[in-house]
């Protein structure tokens, strides 16, 4: 149902800045939070891998702005994303998610015998590289970090050093592997992280994530509250 609803709300959000004929305005204030919320919005849907036809988009938000009839009730829309949810979260090639956790268990038998690496309960691996000082984050805090995501043939997926800007979400809303190393970090701390398929997106892809991937993080705390 979340994955249902953030798809929904995603494609809404996208094509109010898309309703715009012509030229883009990128000079007025409106204009440019307009074209910086699709930038966003875009790039997510870029990274999840959602394939969308931006015209008819366009065409259902202009006409439910306008007061026209829908061309589909509201049953028929939420089978379609919900269809649409079904087919991101299938989990692709099942021979090939299969290859992935076989890959993924020899990656991190040789990983944790790697120096420095320790291994929590869960299984998550983290190497430390800076400790920080002062308390760690709850579950219930927001934190402010730098990372960098890799698959495990070195493939970058995601990285807030290239944007420019660190990130900020709660502990609590994020992958488990990410959730627990967290909580054993302090502020100024940078961690290696490894985290098993279990501990992050599980047999799903996600984006440009394979099912049953193991994921490499280089995380830095740099503030919470």
């Amino acid at each position: 149902m979340k994955q249902t609803q953030t798809l929904f709300l995603g494609a809404t959000v996208a094509l109010l800045a898309l309703v715009a004929c012509g030229k883009p305005d990128v000079t007025s204030p409106k204009g440019k939070a307009s074209y910086a919320i699709g930038y966003q919005v875009g790039r997510a849907m870029k990274a999840q891998g959602i394939e969308i036809d931006v015209a008819t988009l366009s065409a259902a938000i202009t006409e439910t702005m306008a007061g026209k009839e829908l061309r589909m009730n509201e049953a028929e829309m939420r089978e379609a994303i919900q269809a649409l949810s079904a087919q991101k979260g299938a989990g692709g090639d099942p021979a090939a998610a299969a290859q992935n956790t076989a890959k993924g268990k020899e990656y991190l038998d040789a990983n944790k015998a790697k120096p420095g690496v320790q291994v929590t309960a869960s299984g998550l691996q983290y190497k430390v590289i800076n400790a920080g000082s002062g308390p760690s984050p709850k579950a219930s805090s927001t934190v402010k970090v730098h990372y960098r995501g890799t698959l495990i043939d070195g493939t970058e997926f995601d990285s807030s050093y290239k944007r420019g800007q660190p990130a900020e979400f709660g502990v609590g809303q994020v992958i488990k592997g990410w959730t627990e190393a967290l909580q054993l970090m302090k502020k100024g701390a940078k961690y290696q992280l490894t985290i098993p398929s279990e501990l992050a997106y599980g047999p799903r892809d996600s984006g440009t994530i394979p099912a049953n991937s193991v994921l490499n993080f280089e995380v830095e705390l740099l503030d919470f509250k």
